[in-house]
């Protein structure tokens, strides 16, 4: 084989492993970039289940555990896992990345209303936990009639 011919095979050949290798780390980048660990779901859980019933408050401040407005609630459990969330319902809503109602995993954050002003985290099995009004942080089915109507959009933050 001609020198010149070689060089044109080799660079076509590394090329192609480039395209190649660049394709598969991007698809493991996608997968895996938002993806929580059980151990992190499950803190998420454990976490919110642990302010059940502490009361609501409009504009509650972030450094305080004695209430939370929806917003306040959220950003506390995902500071506890390290994750910083903006402070508002409507900026949490363009955080992370999208995800669709039917591929719901625990942890996601599930917004309501247009324009979006409530947010709650999923907690598995169609249900959410968030808080307003009476009775405070609370756990509700997001297939009871209310949320399923108000439903907006999800984002994954983990």
């Amino acid at each position: 084989m001609k020198p010149s011919k070689w060089i044109k095979t080799l660079t076509a050949i590394m090329l192609s492993l480039g395209i190649v290798f660049a394709s598969a780390t991007a698809t493991l980048s996608a997968d895996t970039a938002y993806a929580a660990t059980s151990s992190q779901k499950s803190k998420i859980v454990s976490t919110a289940k642990s302010y059940l019933g502490t009361p609501y408050k409009f504009g509650a401040s972030t450094s305080t555990t004695s209430y939370f407005d929806c917003s306040s609630f959220t950003k506390y459990v995902f500071k506890q896992l390290g994750v910083t969330l903006p402070r508002t319902s409507l900026a949490q809503s363009k955080a992370g990345t999208y995800v669709s109602k039917s591929n719901l995993q625990v942890g996601d954050l599930v917004f309501f209303y247009s324009p979006v002003h409530h947010v709650g985290i999923y907690i598995g099995d169609g249900n959410m936990i968030h808080t307003y009004g009476s009775p405070g942080v609370t756990v509700s089915s997001l297939n009871s009639a209310f949320w399923k109507k108000n439903y907006t959009t999800a984002r994954r933050v983990l």
